[in-house]
């Protein structure tokens, strides 16, 4: 369990900031300048609190020398020493699981490489490393892919979906980017101007119309796992199962069981009161809305289940007139399969 609970005063920017997340991974998620790195210097030691507690398992870090908290950092730029090996680096705060560390994020063939021959995801990969063997009980992650090109983000997405599903330390990952927080997060934490707005199960705020707001209306989106069922070789598509319907998705997406996560951004579902017939999109599940958002803008959020499912969808007021839309009506939800993004397709967490 993490409990944080911290003050700091910057000039005109003040950071009042408040969660408790259970273990997994813990996202802070918010726009430029609502004081994520902040929060989370303040939660390493690097930036002094006015006041405050940071605790972790019980034990309140805040009470301890910044040097004894044994937390890990990975920054977002990786802050190697350029005159060490690979190997030197990693081992450099200590050599804990350096075996399972090396083989997870794929560095065997890197160790006796400098920094300066390495890729921006490579490293990366070796500053996730470092962070790792120095044996932390909590592990913070500022913005770690923000600096890297999308061919680069997607190759150490990879790697760090892994770490998230295998560590058994708690993270925090800060970041603005919601298709990493969708693949990543258990818990999720909106924070602006220095404030906790929401915090809990990143599935319940990710679907909660009343969210779309505090996310923005471009990065609203829920996030559904699914069971890989099978791959036509012939098209391409993989067949992905959810509660109460399948999924058409572009690309291999693994074997057969295999579980996957999918986020599936507001603004491209479509409704449809009728079951639809004679589209080209492969996706249609049947849902029931289960809350209904207006906006202070000509947007309307919609909370559909589907199953067990939850999906969220994003139209304009005039459509939602047009439809009659309420609480508890039967819709379709229209997926195009085309549309969704190969950075918001993942393994399940």
């Amino acid at each position: 369990m993490i409990d944080v609970a911290v003050t700091k005063r910057l000039g005109d920017f003040t950071l009042d900031a408040a969660f408790t997340a259970p273990a997994g991974v813990t996202a802070i998620f918010g726009r430029s300048g609502s004081g994520k790195s902040s929060l989370i210097n303040g939660i390493a030691g690097l930036l002094p609190l006015d006041a405050g507690h940071v605790r972790v398992g019980g034990t309140d870090l805040t009470r301890l020398p910044v040097h004894k908290r044994r937390i890990g950092y990975v920054f977002q730029d990786a802050r190697l020493f350029p005159h060490m090996s690979v190997l030197q680096n990693l081992t450099y705060g200590g050599s804990h699981d350096r075996g399972a560390v090396i083989d997870m994020l794929g560095l065997d063939d890197l160790l006796d490489r400098r920094p300066a021959s390495l890729s921006g995801g490579e490293r990366s990969r070796v500053a996730i490393g470092r962070a790792l063997m120095m044996r932390p009980q909590l592990l913070l992650m500022d913005e770690p892919l923000a600096a890297l090109d999308a061919p680069r983000k997607a190759e150490v997405l990879h790697y760090l979906e892994r770490l998230c599903s295998t560590a058994r330390i708690p993270i925090i990952y800060v970041s603005h980017a919601m298709s990493e927080v969708a693949r990543l997060a258990t818990t999720l934490v909106l924070l602006d101007a220095g404030r906790v707005t929401r915090a809990g199960p990143l599935d319940d705020i990710l679907s909660d119309p009343a969210a779309v707001p505090l996310i923005g209306v471009r990065e609203a989106g829920a996030v559904l796992t699914g069971t890989v069922r099978g791959l036509n070789t012939a098209d391409g598509l993989t067949e992905v199962a959810l509660s109460a319907g399948r999924l058409i998705l572009p690309g291999r997406l693994g074997s057969p069981g295999a579980r996957i996560r999918l986020r599936i951004p507001a603004q491209d579902v479509i409704l449809s009161t009728a079951k639809p017939a004679g589209l080209s999109a492969l996706n249609v599940l049947r849902c029931q809305i289960a809350a209904i958002e207006i906006g202070q803008g000509p947007g309307v959020a919609v909370s559909l289940v589907s199953g067990t499912d939850r999906l969220l969808a994003r139209i304009t007021r005039r459509s939602a007139a047009l439809m009659g839309l309420a609480v508890g009506q039967e819709v379709h939800a229209i997926l195009k399969a085309t549309a969704m993004a190969p950075q918001d397709i993942g393994g399940s967490a």
